[in-house]
Formats: structure tokens, C-alpha cells, sequence
């Protein structure tokens, strides 16, 4: 039976996104007041935050390629601007005191091979959607009545409108193939995963897991008599490691002894031509008495507490706490 593909790997090849998160937040110990960081297809390009004040380069490929004396500055300008931000928020929330956060997010994913470029430039407060700009019909959209004010000045400041579709549309794709080119040797390599099958106890769900592959670009399923499955099974998110790779897992529910031959995990990379193919068989899962679960199983008990609270997805680790990673520089009065 022909194997059902998610993706052309050498298509997706010829995707790349740069991000930004700019991060303003109060009332957080231990925290600073003002991050920012930039991202190029998934691996940290560098970080500021305003104890330090100073713009530090996360890749060796990065050294050179602009003036980080520049990006310093502009940082510096940002983390003023948020800050008067948070404020302006909480105003508009009528709020006095507490834990908050303003984030923005904005950057470009550029397709080679389709000749497409998409930009995006969204503002979140509190883990909400705040403020989001359309590109495509230059307007900015506001999800909550409290962004409406903020709506209304940014459609009818024509400037800035102009400066964000040239951003979007040319110089940050610009700069993106920059940074491709010059990371190249890191952006553009595969890294295959260890796969493997594990499960908690007997009656509990088979988990398919890959740890260690790069680029993020990947998909992982479960199909019976190579049909791919879509019920009975639980599809986890890609998740960072702390070595530039990534992880993810995918979960089987409701197998019967007689059945156990006729599933199997797949896992597609990127790049990568041949598929990894795991049949499910008892003797290669690995049980929880092995200690191989414990850290698997707190990544999907965080995920199911993540749901039930509908907390964002974290984006980014700073000081041992995460940035919620929002579906997000100017002030917003």
C-alpha cells in the first residue's frame, strides 16, 4: 500500500523564517523588565535585555554581519518604548498593580522555491491577542475593544503603515537571505533523531518519540496497515532541546494484543528522502521501570496543564522562566 507523505521534504528546504520577540513585562522577580530576542529558522541568533544593555550574538556564524553597536541602540530605544507600553496596557485594562506582560512579535518567512514572502507584526498583552497588522490589507486589527484606540491611531498614521509593509515585504526578507547564507552550514544541515517506543505501564498509551533532529521541519504519525490514523491517537508539539535540536511524540491509544503487527510510527525530516519506520512490537518499547518515561512525561503533563488553562505555548527561556510565546516598535497610546 502506497505510504502516505505529509510534505515534499526538498520543498520545504526552501522555507526560512526570521522572528523577533521584543518582551516588556512588571512585577516579575528575577526577570527583566525588557527582552529581546531574534530567531532564524528556529535557532537564537542573539539576546538583550535592559540589565545588561548590550546586544550579545548567540551564533559564531553571526559575527560580522551587521553592526551589533547599531542593534544595541535600537534595542536600547525598544525597552523604552515597552515600557511605556506596559503601562499604557494597564491602563487601558484599569489595572494598578500585578503581573504583566507586552510582547510583539514580528519578522518574515521567505519561500525560495514559490517566490513568496509573508510578514507578520502582532502585539499581545497578558497572554491575549492585543493588536495584529494585515498585510495584505494594510490595516491593523484589534481583537479586544481596549486595542481599538490603539487601531485607530496606527490606521491613520500613514507613515507608519509604509515602514511596516517596506520591513515585511523587503528589508526583512533581505536580511533573511543574509543570515541563510551566511549560517548556512548550520541553517541548512539534518540531523536525524533517535526514535523510540515507550510507555508508562501496560495499560497506558504507546508513545512514538524522536529526540535530536534539526531543522524543526518534521512530522511524526501512526499509521495501521499503512494507512495513516487520525483517531485514537494524541499528536504532541516539536519542542527545543538545549543542544539547537528538537523533540516531539506521538501517542497510541487503544491497541489490541492481536492487532500490535499492524501499526507502525513514522517519522519525515526535512531534507531527508527516507522515512524512520518503527513497527510496534513489545519487545523494543521501553517501560517506565527503565526510567525512560520520567522526563517525556512531564513534557506531556505540562502540554495537558497548558491546555486545560489555555496558557500560550512557551516560546523562549530566559533566567529559568519562559516568555509566553503569543500570537502577537511603537507605543500604543
Amino acid at each position: 500500500m502506497k505510504t502516505l507523505k505529509h510534505f515534499d521534504p526538498s520543498l520545504s528546504l526552501m522555507s526560512h523564517t526570521l522572528q523577533y520577540f521584543y518582551t516588556a513585562s512588571t512585577g516579575m522577580e528575577r526577570f527583566p523588565e525588557f527582552v529581546a530576542v531574534g530567531i532564524v529558522d528556529g535557532e537564537q541568533i542573539d539576546y538583550y535585555d535592559s540589565v545588561s544593555e548590550k546586544n550579545v550574538l548567540k551564533q559564531t556564524w553571526m559575527e560580522g554581519v551587521r553592526d551589533e553597536n547599531s542593534i544595541t541602540d535600537i534595542r536600547r530605544g525598544a525597552q523604552q518604548t515597552f515600557k511605556a507600553n506596559v503601562g499604557v496596557a494597564m491602563q487601558r485594562f484599569n489595572q494598578t498593580r500585578g503581573v504583566h506582560v507586552v510582547q510583539q512579535m514580528y519578522g518574515c518567512e521567505w519561500d525560495d522555491d514559490a517566490k513568496e514572502v509573508k510578514g507578520f507584526m502582532q502585539y499581545g498583552y497578558d497572554g491575549e491577542d492585543f493588536i495584529a497588522f494585515d498585510l495584505k490589507t494594510q490595516t491593523w486589527i484589534a481583537p479586544t475593544p481596549q486595542a481599538v484606540i490603539t487601531k485607530h491611531k496606527w490606521d491613520n498614521n500613514k507613515a507608519k503603515i509604509t515602514q511596516a509593509e517596506q520591513y515585511l515585504n523587503q528589508i526583512c526578507p533581505e536580511w533573511l537571505k543574509k543570515y541563510v547564507n551566511y549560517g548556512s552550514s548550520s541553517l541548512l544541515r539534518t540531523e536525524l533523531p533517535s526514535v523510540s517506543l515507550l510507555q508508562k505501564t501496560p495499560s497506558s498509551p504507546v508513545s512514538c518519540h524522536a529526540t535530536g533532529f534539526y531543522p524543526h521541519r518534521a512530522v511524526m504519525f501512526w499509521r495501521k496497515d499503512g494507512e495513516e490514523l487520525h483517531e485514537d491517537v494524541d499528536q504532541g508539539e516539536i519542542l527545543p532541546n538545549h543542544d539547537e535540536t528538537f523533540q516531539m511524540s506521538v501517542d497510541l491509544s487503544s491497541v489490541t494484543p492481536e492487532d500490535w503487527g499492524k501499526y507502525e510510527c513514522v517519522f519525515q525530516l526535512s531534507g531527508v528522502k527516507e522515512d524512520i519506520v518503527i513497527k510496534l512490537d513489545k519487545s523494543v518499547i521501553k517501560t517506565n521501570e527503565e526510567g525512560s518515561l520520567q522526563q517525556l512525561q512531564e513534557t506531556k503533563d505540562t502540554r495537558r496543564e497548558r491546555k486545560k488553562s489555555r496558557e500560550p505555548r512557551p516560546c523562549l527561556l530566559v533566567n529559568e522562566q519562559y516568555v509566553p510565546c503569543l500570537d502577537l516598535s511603537s507605543t500604543l497610546n
